[in-house]
């Protein structure tokens, strides 16, 4: 019988699950290791060497620290899930105009489901990643924290975590450092882990070309979207462009015509098949619309809360009032944002603490 119970570790055979694995055995918990197969590399068609959380060498690796450390380890393949809602998700997206991030609904709709799944299938009381973030509880409720590390903090890609799967979630890396997990795979003699780079990459789009999965999966897109209008703010002709799929807000770079100044997608426009193009002005917004919001730390959003308010991964985030309209959430900036994309993730913050998140349905000039 295990101290402490049995956890099932998400293990993508990177640095960061590995060493959440090993913590958890070392700390006397019965530990089943899982990897999750959601993407054939050999059908993506792209021309990058397989890398990442769903190639073969990962898993090995995976597999290997299992089998040394004495605890079980499966494979799952969720190829079929995956790709019913993921990347079905992500084509449509585009082609809508938006620009999604796949990893969000990965997260919250395909991963921690199928933990959960073989959780109960393997009697684990609990499930772990190795994600860097914290969960902390108020009102019998839980909700994610920032992590210790801020550099390497994750809790903007867990905004849309249920409570029914907070409440058996574990992150062992909450409060480490990304140099002191390198440090504690050495220190178990895993040197080549502990130079192991992290992947920021699609695992679907290995050789980071969106548009080149969106032209192999999609039959006959590039004649349908082909030749389509540049224009400006007041509907001027520019020029012409490749197809509207091909290009997200706030692109400067691969526009393909010269202006004399820097100019900015500000505006796609999928029925006209249009993408609007200005100044970096141009790209100043002072609110949104959020949608699918899921409230985290809250039974609901806080009408008139003011919150500091992400809109990409990597951003510092802005104050803004948000306002609960029921099934979205208006958001009011208090300085100007650059760059507000239909389609990403826009997550709230009360100090460290995530309120909750939801979709950026559009964006918004003059907020009123």
């Amino acid at each position: 019988m295990s101290k402490h119970g049995k956890v099932l570790v998400a293990m993508s055979g990177g640095i960061d699950s590995t060493v959440t694995a090993l913590l958890l055995h070392e700390q006397g918990y019965e530990v089943i290791g899982i990897t999750m197969k959601t993407w054939d590399y050999a059908n993506s068609g792209g021309n990058k060497k397989e890398t990442g959380c769903c190639s073969l060498d990962s898993i090995n690796d995976a597999r290997a620290v299992a089998v040394h450390r004495g605890f079980h380890h499966f494979i799952v393949d969720i190829r079929e899930d995956f790709g019913n809602y993921v990347i079905d998700n992500f084509v449509d997206e585009y082609l809508a105009g938006r620009t999604p991030n796949p990893c969000v609904l990965c997260n919250t709709h395909i991963k921690w489901e199928s933990l959960l799944k073989r959780a109960d299938t393997l009697g684990c009381e609990f499930i772990a990643t190795g994600h860097y973030a914290q969960i902390n509880e108020l009102n019998n409720r839980r909700y994610v924290t920032k992590a210790v590390d801020e550099n390497k903090d994750q809790s903007y890609v867990l905004w849309g975590l249920s409570q029914h799967c907070l409440e058996r979630s574990q992150f062992p890396l909450a409060k480490l450092t990304k140099p002191e997990v390198r440090q504690m795979a050495h220190d178990w003699g895993y040197t080549d882990l502990a130079k192991k780079g992290d992947s920021y990459e699609i695992c679907f789009v290995p050789d980071n070309d969106y548009r080149g999965f969106l032209k192999r999966n999609v039959s006959g897109l590039e004649e349908r979207v082909a030749n389509g209008d540049f224009v400006d703010s007041n509907g001027a002709l520019l020029g012409k462009h490749k197809g509207y799929p091909f290009y997200t807000v706030g692109q400067r770079k691969g526009l393909g015509l010269a202006f004399g100044t820097p100019m900015y997608v500000t505006e796609i426009l999928p029925e006209s098949n249009t993408v609007v193009l200005g100044s970096s002005k141009d790209l100043v917004r002072n609110g949104m619309t959020v949608g699918k919001i899921n409230s985290m730390k809250y039974d609901t959003i806080p009408d008139g809360m003011d919150s500091l308010t992400k809109i990409r991964y990597k951003d510092q985030g802005t104050l803004a009032k948000l306002s609960n309209n029921g099934d979205t959430v208006s958001v009011e900036f208090y300085a100007n944002v650059k760059g507000v994309a239909p389609g990403q993730s826009a997550v709230f913050y009360e100090g460290d603490d995530v309120v909750g998140g939801g979709i950026i349905r559009r964006n918004v000039s003059e907020f009123k």
